[in-house]
């Protein structure tokens, strides 16, 4: 090829940050960004919040206008989805036709939203677009019970923000016994169905769903102990998958994601990296192929692929300290490093302050592993220091004392930087 094009797959925080991050490593090569959305690219995170709540417009959200992108010299190519890739020729063919040609490519299509096995009637959402969030507003504010499938970070942050807009009457449903339980302890779990409890949502957990039926001008929520929950409203977030149907015959290693090695290129093609939630790739500081659906990794990998592309002669591994966190009412809950059952944990709580503690993981050789901090920014900046610098602490009880030893802050939502 006789100029440089590096095409980015995916508009959203991955996509757009690589771009720029490329501008600013100094690329001076053609870049394309590409997106399935006509919308100019915005952020994935107020879906469920701000925006749904009616605290942000789309605009506020936007992660780059068409002047930006101008001024960046960054050619977007919206409204239409890649449907195939060419990896022997380089290049991208587009659901309408056209075809890219790139000498670098970045795959940042994310995640997609399962779709809800009990069909999707009137009433019934999915959350993953501006106009997903737009529609299931203004359903809220019509009214009605809302009942919301699955107790992830999607569905609890929906359910707080239902209760925020006043809908009366909300349901959480999901068979897992607490929410979140798939990245929490049972205790740390347990804390934030109090919380949704004490703000008036009715749980069902260890209960499945079994059909959501149109019944007049409402649903039908059928469970699996045959008791039916009615429903104006209904949010199906029962979890996501990486966004890679359309690498299917592109000879890609696909396997819960693109498969990459620790320069989050792919390991079968070194001009194809993958950036966010589509991206599998062998962390350095685990060993092990790691797959993040988190705002902040995105961030992250996008500044380790640009860099990559910019400069192949100094490759860097991608080894941030995984990082989320979730806003429920006047909560924030923040999750460092590795977080759940499987450790050894200790709580701290913050004197003082209710509702502010902090519980660090440890392995199996009492070494600290993550941390979940509760409305405590201060023990929050040392949990991530802690983690990301673990030989400048002795394990698990050293950090304890670390944490312990924090002057007792007040009570923030302003939580650290995302």
């Amino acid at each position: 090829m006789t100029t440089s094009a590096v095409v980015i797959v995916g508009a959203s925080v991955g996509g757009v940050h690589t771009a720029r991050a490329l501008r600013a490593d100094g690329y001076g090569g053609e870049i394309v960004l590409v997106g399935a959305e006509s919308a100019l690219p915005y952020d994935k995170p107020p879906l469920s919040k701000e925006l749904l709540a009616g605290k942000a417009t789309a605009e506020g959200i936007r992660l780059l206008t068409a002047e930006q992108a101008a001024e960046a010299d960054i050619r977007l190519a919206l409204g239409t989805a890649a449907v195939r890739l060419d990896t022997a020729g380089r290049r991208i063919e587009l659901a309408d036709g056209s075809v890219l040609p790139y000498s670098d490519l970045v795959i940042a299509t994310g995640a997609r939203p399962r779709p809800s096995p009990w069909g999707e009637p009137a009433g019934v959402h999915i959350l993953r677009t501006l106009e997903d969030s737009e529609n299931l507003g203004a359903d809220l504010r019509r009214g009605g019970p809302l009942v919301v499938v699955g107790a992830g970070f999607i569905g609890a942050e929906v359910a707080a923000t239902a209760r925020g807009l006043g809908v009366e009457d909300v349901t959480m449903v999901d068979p897992i016994p607490v929410p979140l339980g798939k990245a929490l302890d049972v205790e740390c779990a347990s804390a934030l169905a109090d919380l949704h409890g004490r703000h008036g949502v009715a749980t069902r957990f260890g209960v499945g769903v079994s059909g959501i039926d149109p019944v007049g001008d409402r649903l039908a929520v059928q469970l699996s102990d045959g008791s039916v929950l009615t429903a104006a409203t209904v949010v199906v977030g029962i979890g996501v998958d990486p966004e890679v149907g359309w690498l299917a015959d592109s000879g890609l290693r696909i396997d819960d994601g693109v498969v990459c090695d620790e320069y989050s290129r792919s390991v079968t093609d070194p001009h194809v990296y993958a950036v966010g939630d589509v991206a599998r790739w062998l962390h350095p500081r685990y060993q092990q192929l790691t797959r993040v659906e988190h705002w902040t990794n995105a961030v992250d990998q996008a500044d380790c692929v640009a860099h990559n592309i910019v400069h192949p002669d100094r490759l860097r591994a991608h080894d941030a300290v995984p990082y989320a966190w979730t806003d429920q009412y006047d909560w924030k809950a923040q999750l460092i490093g590795r977080t759940g059952a499987d450790y050894e944990r200790v709580r701290i709580d913050n004197p003082g302050a209710a509702d502010s503690f902090a519980v660090l993981y440890a392995g199996s050789g009492g070494e600290l592993v993550g941390a979940f901090v509760a409305n405590w920014p201060r023990a929050l900046i040392t949990c991530r220091r802690a983690l990301k610098n673990p030989d400048s602490v002795g394990g698990v009880e050293e950090a304890r004392h670390l944490v312990e030893g924090v002057r007792t802050a007040p009570r923030t939502n302003a939580g650290a930087a995302r």
